[in-house]
């Protein structure tokens, strides 16, 4: 047995002073890993030989990769080429683009903890037009309410949390408390930055998408990356090109559906969090799964088997397959056969941490100001409610002018306040995993709202499938009222956890 550790991520900095240092080199790009795995399944050689091949003939292993990829259609070879990426000054609106590829990495600027300047996009729609200074003016209008709001509010958050204001270190926690609440009146207009991992593969996807997107700065990123990427790597991101798959099909589909349902207004008010699909039966789904994962029968067997037995049976199944679960641990696989879907109506503040979820599947509705504005307990607490109404009727104001005239960069002026519906599907294991980290006692309050009704719906409907789904805060008390003790890993290890007497 041999193990090579075959490359890892280097800031190009370093490998810039290191070029400096010494000769010129063309083989510093992930292409010669794309090309030495790929000749993996034809080539006998040793894997590190194929690595020192293709480090040796950088245009014969780019050659390769173009052959592989486009000729015989294995775009696989492309995931082994990683790139680190910064994206710096993109609008909030512009990094929900961003983030919305599942199978990439990010780590945002987040508003809960850094205090927001006055920095903001001016989309490339409306500059020069007769909106601009409305729009500008509104966005001083939040940004100035929100300075406001953070001051009172961080006066307000000590007070109220004295206790815990005794301590200095505890001060960077409260004035947290305070800037995640003020963010509400912010636009999404405002610039944020995030540090991207992703392979070569999902880089074309996401150029692609990027080329066909009807926003400019969008457009206009997608532009900017490419150049980033394109002289160190040209043989691995070769689709990236605008489409009509992604420049048409939505659009399409809006005008029909259009036609389909009428061109009113739809039902504005319902629940937010509405549990409209879910697997039914599905405690004995999960039930005749780990079945057939810890026997030789066949499913149909198995889930025979699992309907006839009795509720005690049944729950013993399922403490044994939960029992050894640590509050870090995923559910087993086989719980991810049981799936829920759910529509819920949530602020931009709130969409931004729930999209994070990349396992779920996810379609969104764009932003509307007919479903009102999530407004912080803790602003109506400081008797502000009547100034953020204030400010959220004006931005609604500007916001209509520039629908009417320019639709697309109309939501840029939107605030975390504003809603959407969303559309999400997930299963209970990826349930456990949202509820594990939305639920805990440490989360922001709007997304333990949100992910605390989700799994009281879907207690309600498989409650032995979601036996253990709550807050890691709360994993401990859970799990001692399933098994009448505590799991082998205590609250020692568990911080800010409350204890179990």
């Amino acid at each position: 047995m041999k193990v090579y550790l075959a490359g890892y991520n280097v800031d190009t900095s370093v490998l810039k002073e290191l070029q400096e240092r010494g000769e010129k080199r063309v083989d510093v790009t992930p292409e010669v890993l794309s090309a030495a795995y790929a000749r993996i399944s034809r080539d006998p050689r040793p894997i590190n030989e194929l690595r020192k091949d293709s480090r040796g003939e950088v245009e014969r292993a780019r050659k390769s990769n173009k052959t592989i990829i486009f000729q015989m259609g294995h775009h696989s070879v492309a995931e082994h080429a990683v790139f680190n990426l910064d994206i710096l000054g993109v609008s909030r609106l512009c990094m929900e683009e961003v983030e919305k590829f599942r199978l990439c990495s990010y780590t945002e600027k987040s508003q809960r903890y850094i205090t927001l300047d006055k920095d903001f996009v001016i989309p490339q729609e409306i500059k020069g037009t007769r909106l601009e200074n409305a729009f500008i003016d509104v966005i001083r209008q939040q940004n100035g309410a929100y300075h406001k709001f953070f001051a009172q509010l961080k006066e307000h958050v000590f007070k109220k949390h004295a206790d815990l204001a005794q301590d200095p270190k505890n001060h960077n926690l409260l004035e947290g408390w305070a800037k995640e609440d003020a963010r509400y009146i912010t636009a999404l207009a405002t610039e944020s930055q995030v540090g991207m991992t992703v392979n070569a593969r999902n880089f074309e996807l996401l150029l692609r998408r990027f080329a066909s997107h009807p926003l400019a700065e969008v457009q206009a990123l997608g532009r900017m990356l490419f150049e980033q990427i394109s002289e160190v790597a040209p043989s691995i991101v070769i689709f990236h090109e605008a489409n009509d798959r992604d420049a048409k099909t939505y659009p399409q589909l809006r005008e029909l559906a259009g036609s389909i349902t009428g061109k009113s207004a739809g039902k504005r008010k319902g629940k937010e969090v509405e549990l409209v699909e879910y697997t039914q039966d599905a405690d004995t789904i999960v039930a005749a799964s780990l079945l057939h994962a810890s026997t030789n029968r066949s499913y149909k067997e198995c889930r025979s088997i699992a309907k006839k037995l009795s509720l005690t049976k049944k729950k013993k199944l399922f403490e044994t397959a939960l029992q050894n679960m640590q509050f870090y641990d995923s559910m087993l696989r086989e719980f991810e056969y049981a799936n829920l879907t759910f529509n819920v109506v949530l602020s931009a503040a709130c969409f931004g941490q729930l999209k994070r979820h990349r396992l779920m599947t996810l379609t969104t509705q764009p932003y509307d100001i007919n479903l009102g504005v999530t407004i912080p307990d803790s602003i109506k607490e400081i008797g502000m409610e009547a100034h953020f109404k204030e400010i959220i009727d004006e931005t609604n104001k500007v916001y209509k002018a520039i629908q009417k005239e320019i639709p697309l960069a109309a939501p840029y002026v939107l605030t975390n306040a504003h809603r959407r519906r969303v559309l999400l599907r997930l299963n209970a294991r990826e349930l456990c995993h949202v509820s594990r980290l939305r639920e805990d006692a440490h989360a922001q309050w709007d997304i333990q709202n949100v992910a605390r009704a989700m799994s009281k719906e879907a207690k309600r409907v498989m409650p032995l499938t979601c036996s253990l789904v709550g807050g890691k805060d709360k994993y401990n008390e859970l799990y001692k009222k399933m098994y009448g003790h505590l799991p082998k890993v205590t609250q020692a290890v568990l911080p800010g956890a409350r204890s179990i007497k």
